[in-house]
């Protein structure tokens, strides 16, 4: 007999929109025969809970035994879905519900669609690299952690620059009296590094993004660094300011005079289940709405 199919659920239903499409896409899934689980220490689970047909995964590893992590959201919450799905190594498919959703694959309009391509297993898999991690202090570990978009280092309090000096490959690259620094990958270009300046990296590109906030220096340009560059970056110890080291906006730990923060490609990616062949270059510009007036391109080209 085949093992029960099984797509772990993520959602925040404590917007209305949300709950709604949880609810059709748990209707849809168990229609098909395919077992819903959702995390029992996500936000609003109780509420997805009580959706018929739904089971409460592992609290521990709630991705565990699931084909598939679908995500309904912005990319916070898609952020939460990679938490879930890394470490197993279970793709994750992102429905847009928010703004941007630089992560999602598609829109809540064709929320249908997806969900078929879901339960016929129509779509490819794609891995995001990620950065590890691993700040310390006085040559003790005080944080590990892993980001899919950007590892920060940023000053705790508003009043206080802080300072900070930027190592890659064991040399000293420059120190800064500054907001503080982004430390991103190609996926993360588009998020963070992005407003704070940073160019854009195309995602199959390996590539470390170092990107300073608000310096006083002349050189305080962002930095492209190779996927096996080792980058770090330490609060100066005599500085006034405390710092904070962040991976995704959602995992921090308090940084004092002295402390070391160094970043790496992590060898465990993040795995993107994607619907669609379409360039990046649309994807660009459908997110920013940017302006193509007048192009003409290859195909007009051949067409006359």
């Amino acid at each position: 007999m085949a093992p029960q199919r099984r797509i772990l659920l993520v959602a925040h239903p404590s917007r209305a929109e949300a709950f709604d499409s949880a609810r059709a896409v748990t209707a849809r899934v168990r229609a098909a025969g395919v077992e819903v689980a959702v995390d029992p220490e996500q936000p609003g689970a109780d509420q997805l809970l009580a959706l018929p047909g739904v089971v409460s995964a592992d609290p521990q590893q709630p991705a565990r035994g699931c084909e598939l992590v679908c995500v309904l959201g912005g990319d916070g919450t898609i952020l939460r879905g990679a938490e879930l799905s890394r470490d197993l190594g279970v793709p994750l498919i992102g429905v847009n519900l928010g703004h941007v959703g630089f992560l999602a694959e598609s829109e809540r309009d064709a929320l249908d669609v997806t969900v078929d391509r879901m339960l016929a297993r129509d779509y490819v898999v794609e891995d995001r690299m990620t950065l590890e991690v691993v700040a310390t202090h006085a040559g003790r570990e005080i944080f590990r952690g892993w980001a899919l978009n950007e590892a920060t280092v940023e000053k705790a309090a508003r009043e206080r620059m802080l300072e900070l000096t930027a190592e890659i490959d064991g040399r000293p690259l420059s120190t800064w009296g500054c907001d503080g620094v982004v430390i991103a990958t190609p996926t993360g270009s588009t998020a963070y590094a992005f407003s704070a300046g940073g160019p854009v990296i195309w995602p199959d590109v390996e590539a470390i993004l170092l990107v300073p906030i608000s310096a006083h220096a002349l050189f305080a340009r962002p930095v492209v660094l190779g996927p096996r560059s080792r980058l770090a970056v330490e609060v100066v110890p005599h500085t006034d300011g405390l710092g904070v080291v962040w991976c995704d906006g959602r995992r921090a730990v308090d940084l004092p005079p002295g402390a070391r923060i160094e970043v790496t490609q992590s060898a465990i990616p993040v795995r993107l289940a994607r619907l669609s062949d379409a360039p990046f270059t649309d994807r660009l510009v459908a997110k920013f709405d940017l302006s193509v007036h007048g192009w003409r391109g290859r195909a007009r080209e051949d067409r006359s």
